[in-house]
């Protein structure tokens, strides 16, 4: 299936590796990357006192569900060595989907799309990049709509 948009996030140890081995894994996994965002720099969000995060977003291709997907993020987090000690705490790494093309997905562990991507700069900074046109199929805009009016106003900076 294609316009599944997956999120990354790091802020513990070199971001932009960790990044770059969670992507290098998912082929692994029976999923393909089409196309992947530029790294940025984000502020913490929730929990602020902790190291700013690298964040991205890459389009990828699948033949797996959604819940099969969402098994495999989980299985490349863990590998990577991902404790989740604290909710929004630091982290090696965190993958998200934030869409499976027009599934909505309403699950214990599961939620397409990302229930919160609206709200949070870090992701739509990055989703805009390499897809604004994609609609979010709940609330029937587009991810450069939802960026024009969140009213996130944390940094995100390109990374270099």
């Amino acid at each position: 299936m294609k316009d599944i948009y997956l999120s990354l996030g790091s802020n513990i140890g070199d971001r932009a590796l960790n990044i770059s081995r969670a992507i290098e894994s998912l082929p692994v996994h029976g999923v393909r990357v089409v196309q992947q965002s530029s790294p940025y720099e984000t502020e913490p969000v929730e929990l602020r006192d902790q190291a700013w995060f690298l964040n991205g977003v890459v389009e990828v291709e699948t033949k797996l569900t959604p819940q099969r997907l969402m098994q495999a993020l989980l299985e490349i987090e863990r590998s990577m060595g991902r404790l989740r000690l604290a909710p929004k705490g630091p982290r090696i790494i965190d993958m998200d989907i934030l869409l499976f093309g027009s599934t909505i997905v309403h699950e214990r562990g599961l939620e397409i799309p990302h229930p919160r991507m609206a709200e949070r700069r870090f992701v739509l900074v990055p989703f805009a990049e390499i897809a604004a046109g994609a609609v979010h199929p709940v609330l029937k805009k587009t991810i450069g709509e939802l960026l024009e009016e969140t009213t996130d106003r944390s940094e995100v900076r390109l990374f270099l």
